[in-house]
C-alpha cells in the first residue's frame, strides 16, 4: 500500500516556515500542500529560498476557508489529522495512519484552533521530553510526515 498524504498549513506566518513545509512535502512524497487561511503562497523569494524550488513541483492550492477544504477532503474519505497538543492527542508513535491522511498544522504560536480541531478525525502530538513543550511548526510537520510515510 502506498499511503497518500496531503498537508494543510493553516495560518502560518513565516514565509521561511512555508518554504520548509514545501521542502518536507517533497521529502515525504506529499501529493498536495493546501495553504489555508492567511498562509502566504508562492511565488515569494523567502519561500523559494527555503523550499529550494520544491514549491515549483509540489502540487499546492490556496484556500481561504480551511473548513470548506477539510469537509471536501473528508467527503472524499481522507482522514483529517491535526498535529497539536491537547488532552485528546495520541502520541504520534502510537498512531496507525490510514491509507489517505490529511495532516493539518497550525499557527506558530496558537497552533490549530479549537474549532479546527473539532473538524478533525484524530489529533496526534509529538512527545516533548525537555523543558520546552513545542517545536517549530516546520520541524514538527517533518517529524509527523516521516511517521505518516513510514508507519506500517
Amino acid at each position: 500500500m502506498r499511503r497518500r498524504i496531503i498537508l494543510v498549513a493553516w495560518n502560518i506566518r513565516s514565509l521561511w516556515n512555508i518554504g520548509a513545509l514545501f521542502r518536507s512535502a517533497d521529502c515525504f512524497a506529499v501529493e498536495k500542500v493546501v495553504l489555508a487561511g492567511y498562509t502566504a503562497c508562492p511565488p515569494r523569494r523567502e519561500i523559494s529560498k527555503t523550499a529550494l524550488g520544491a514549491e515549483e513541483w509540489i502540487s499546492w492550492e490556496q484556500c481561504s476557508d480551511p473548513e470548506e477544504a477539510m469537509r471536501a477532503l473528508a467527503a472524499d474519505h481522507w482522514r483529517i489529522i491535526a498535529l497539536e497538543q491537547t488532552p485528546r492527542s495520541v502520541p504520534i508513535g502510537d498512531y496507525a495512519p490510514p491509507e489517505k491522511c490529511c495532516l493539518i498544522v497550525g499557527h506558530e504560536i496558537l497552533g490549530v484552533s479549537g474549532h479546527m480541531l473539532s473538524l478533525c478525525n484524530d489529533v496526534v502530538a509529538i512527545p516533548m521530553h525537555g523543558r520546552k513543550h513545542s517545536l517549530n511548526v516546520s520541524v514538527a510537520a517533518g517529524i509527523a510526515l516521516e511517521h505518516l510515510r513510514s508507519a506500517l
